[in-house]
């Protein structure tokens, strides 16, 4: 028996319901990135960022490269680097909105 896609939907947003998770795919959609770098970059244990991106590998949006005993990571779609800026371009509608009511309200 097979999962309703909302459901499926639901999961998916979940996995990106996390910070740390949010900023490793957006350096991610800039270039491919050692773990070093983004442990140096996101300023967390690597044992933390480490569980991070097993989540983000398993959902299916990282995917790794071994270059001797460094590990790099990339995106696997220019998909996942659209599907944050449509976020920020709803995020910042969002915000211009109540920037409006706020100076709406404090001229009233």
């Amino acid at each position: 028996m097979t999962r309703p896609l909302y459901q499926l939907k639901a999961e998916f947003f979940k996995t990106l319901g996390h910070p740390v998770r949010i900023r490793v795919l957006e350096l991610l959609s800039e270039r491919e990135h050692a773990v070093s770098e983004l442990v140096a970059e996101i300023k967390i244990e690597p044992a933390n960022l480490s569980q991070h991106l097993a989540v983000l590998r398993r959902a299916g949006l990282v995917t790794t490269r071994k270059d001797g005993s460094a590990v790099h990571y990339s995106v696997t779609s220019q998909q996942v680097s659209e599907l944050l800026a449509v976020a920020r371009s709803i995020l910042s509608g969002v915000l211009f909105g109540q920037i409006e009511l706020l100076q709406d309200l404090r001229s009233s």
